[in-house]
């Protein structure tokens, strides 16, 4: 079956970094664009970034543009999101997806704070 299994997250100050992974299996990785979403505690959840599966483009919300950078190994079947000079308003629940498949990790939680 379908699992997607985040991991990375933890708690950082602002103007800190960290990369969360997503190990994915139980369908053909390399074939799906993939997701980052994030939810925050009272707030929906907020697509972050995506990339392809052929070209590997990538597109990412703006409040994020320019600080985070997503990307895949199609060898590993995993996708990463690296996230440098975080702010306290990317404290969320960080979840990855793979588009056109319903289906969604537990997510990692990300806290951003002094």
């Amino acid at each position: 079956q379908v699992q997607l299994a985040e991991s990375g997250g933890g708690l950082v100050q602002p103007g800190g970094s960290l990369r969360l992974s997503c190990a994915a299996s139980g369908f053909t990785f390399r074939r799906y664009a993939m997701r980052w979403y994030r939810q925050a505690p009272g707030k929906e959840r907020e697509l972050v970034a995506t990339i392809t599966s052929v070209s590997g483009s990538t597109t990412y919300a703006d409040s994020v543009k320019g600080r985070f950078t997503i990307s895949r190994d199609n060898a590993k079947n995993t996708v990463y999101l690296q996230m440098n000079s975080l702010k306290v308003e990317d404290t969320a629940v960080y979840y990855c997806n793979a588009v056109g498949i319903g289906y969604w990790g537990q997510g990692t939680q990300v806290t951003v704070s002094s």
